[in-house]
């Protein structure tokens, strides 16, 4: 008899063949691990009274100067403040221009009329692409700056929800998206209609942007073959992605304001939105690979990159959403797989444990806790919901499931015959194997078990892969698991 762990670590891993996946997690859906032990991902509940319109793809919350609570969220053809108890306005601008729900030119399977391409292969990259419109969002005092992509005006709404955004005095047109400096300027970013094109107004005055020595207005044009799409203000920096490369902007004072430096080559965004700010550090999803910024640009290296990035419906990329979950040390990017055309998975890094983690949501925005006590995020059925409550998930279930692992030393069979359960409540969770001689031989299923200490099982082979399955409205953890099993002989 040999007690054998499946002491699996930390993470999903997708990339390369199964085998490659050895005594790893290879797939799941609403899980994580936190303080050493696998656990379910909290659930959510609805926190707007009423479905907002349009596709929303940018959130944004702060804490006015009555300590009152906002969630300003702004979809293709709306822009709404929502209140704390979840009372909904529309804030939307006079004029304002109604954008793209989805983007406009179709790179994915199916693309064309049949019979234009060859079966199975991604359709050719011509033509005008235009993204999904949104917005970008950002806070002046009390106040809400806001430039949606479809309509390049820039708006400020002034915090009461008797009055819609109004257009922002003396600002630039045609203006792809918005930052506010951590030294009170507003940037435009891709400011009248230039896409390299970068204007600030006064410090401390957003209405003033014409330049002049008596104030710090100012405009530059940035060195670049890309087009700007997203600012995020660091601290002590403020940096800004085009689709090619990235920038930071520090504040010098006058005469110039501002000086520039290009800092990553090759490293552009894909996702008006898909940037997250988080700590002393900037993270996002690029063509083929994720992009980490803390001091110089540097590839982040992703256990799932391999499957994130043939999974993703490439033609509506522009969709992705990341949002910051600090309570567990985690970036969330919700995007569309390859079969949809709206979000309905996701990607999750932890940054302190260094480890990745795949599902299912449709999510399309959100903002982390801090504001609120818990994070907000908005579902493709136009509601605000607000996470990390409760275990309830609309009837999914979180599962995980593990790569092969190998019994004994790979040559001899193992016979298992109990199961050695490690849970915090026994009982919450099932568990089922699946058995193999070769990577790539015949698989077979045993199980689902109901744990009990120890847990009857019976079957044999020479790797096992192990899926667990969690009911709703359950706190469970799993620890290590283990077999006992005995050699039975060679094949």
């Amino acid at each position: 008899m040999a007690l054998i762990p499946l002491a699996i670590p930390p993470g999903i891993v997708k990339n390369g063949t199964e085998f490659q996946q050895l005594n790893s997690w290879n797939d799941g859906n609403l899980v994580r691990w936190y303080e050493s032990s696998l656990q379910p991902v909290k659930g959510w509940r609805k926190r707007s009274a009423s479905a907002l319109a349009g596709s929303v793809r940018a959130l944004l919350t702060y804490i006015d100067n009555s300590s009152n609570r906002r969630t300003i969220a702004g979809s293709n053809t709306k822009l709404y403040v929502i209140q704390e108890a979840g009372q909904v306005h529309d804030i939307t601008p006079v004029g304002f221009s109604a954008g793209n729900a989805s983007a406009s030119q179709n790179l994915a399977w199916g693309g064309s009329t049949w019979g234009s391409f060859e079966w199975g292969t991604l359709r050719p990259d011509t033509g005008t692409y235009s993204v999904a419109d949104t917005w970008s969002l950002d806070t002046w005092g009390e106040y809400t700056i806001a430039c949606a992509t479809s309509d390049g005006k820039i708006y400020q709404w002034a915090n009461n929800t008797g009055t819609v955004a109004a257009v922002l005095s003396n600002a630039p047109t045609n203006t792809t998206a918005i930052v506010v400096t951590d030294e009170r300027f507003v940037f435009a970013l891709g400011a009248g209609g230039e896409n390299n094109r970068v204007e600030w107004s006064d410090q401390e005055d957003n209405n003033l942007w014409a330049a002049a020595a008596t104030n710090q207005a100012g405009g530059q044009n940035l060195t670049t073959d890309g087009s700007l799409v997203s600012g995020h203000s660091l601290r002590g920096e403020t940096l800004l992605l085009t689709t090619t490369d990235a920038h930071v902007a520090r504040y010098a004072g006058p005469p110039f304001v501002y000086s520039f430096q290009r800092v990553g080559d090759g490293c552009g965004t894909v996702s008006a939105n898909g940037c997250v700010v988080a700590d002393q550090f900037a993270v996002w999803v690029g063509l083929n690979s994720f992009h980490i910024y803390s001091g110089s640009v540097q590839v982040l290296k992703s256990a799932v990159g391999d499957f994130f990035f043939s999974n993703i419906n490439k033609a509506q990329r522009s969709k992705i959403a990341g949002v910051l979950n600090s309570e567990f040390n985690e970036v969330w990017w919700f995007y569309p797989s390859v079969n949809s055309i709206e979000n309905d998975s996701y990607v999750v890094w932890n940054y302190r444990d260094n480890h990745w983690n795949v599902g299912t949501l449709a999510r399309t925005a959100g903002a982390d806790a801090g504001v609120f006590l818990y994070p907000q995020m908005v579902g493709t059925d136009g509601y605000v919901y607000e996470h990390e409550v409760g275990y309830a998930y609309d009837g999914e279930t979180p599962f995980v499931q593990s790569g092969p692992v190998e019994l004994g030393n790979g040559d001899n069979l193992m016979v298992a015959r109990q199961l050695i359960p490690d849970e915090k409540n026994q009982g919450d969770v099932t568990a089922t194997f699946k058995t193999r001689l070769y990577p790539n031989g015949t698989e077979t299923s045993h199980g689902p078990f109901t744990m009990a200490n120890p847990t009857s099982v019976r079957f044999q082979g020479r790797q096992v892969s192990m899926r667990i399955d969690a009911a709703e409205n359950s706190d469970w953890r799993v620890g290590t698991m283990r077999l006992d099993a005995v050699a039975g002989g060679k094949r």
